[in-house]
């Protein structure tokens, strides 16, 4: 977010990885991802972003399964390998060796000087979120 936030731009993937985590690990409305993104694009483009948003919800006219929610860490190990985007937008991670940074497990058993510590657990925010989906399915 630090990216959009300085930028105005953000790389689609970290979008789509935002967007899920924002929606299915935090169970908090599309909407309110959207109207932030909205704020901060310099490419907004209304039609564009409101069906991305939905996409990545589970929601809309063609969107991803509901079941389909991205580990944001096995995410930035495929995508980031040598956590170089991680370290340009987190410079307080700098220090921290890339196989450390997909590793969930390290960074909720470790404290880090100057970085909090994960808010959630991916997989039991991942399976509160099936729970809750498929309560509504």
């Amino acid at each position: 977010v630090r990216e959009l936030l300085q930028t105005g731009d953000m790389h689609n993937r970290v979008r789509m990885i935002v967007a899920s985590f924002f929606t299915k690990d935090l169970l908090l409305p599309w909407q309110w991802g959207e109207k932030f993104f909205a704020n901060y694009l310099l490419d907004y483009d209304a039609a564009s972003n409101i069906l991305s948003w939905q996409w990545s919800a589970g929601t809309g006219i063609d969107p991803q399964p509901y079941f389909r929610i991205f580990n944001p860490y096995l995410q930035s190990k495929k995508f980031d390998k040598e956590a170089v985007y991680i370290k340009k937008w987190v410079p307080e991670l700098e220090e921290v060796e890339a196989k450390y940074l997909h590793n969930e497990a390290y960074l909720l058993a470790t404290k880090l000087q100057d970085y909090p510590q994960p808010m959630l657990v991916h997989k039991e925010a991942k399976d509160e979120a099936l729970a809750y989906f498929k309560q509504r399915v």
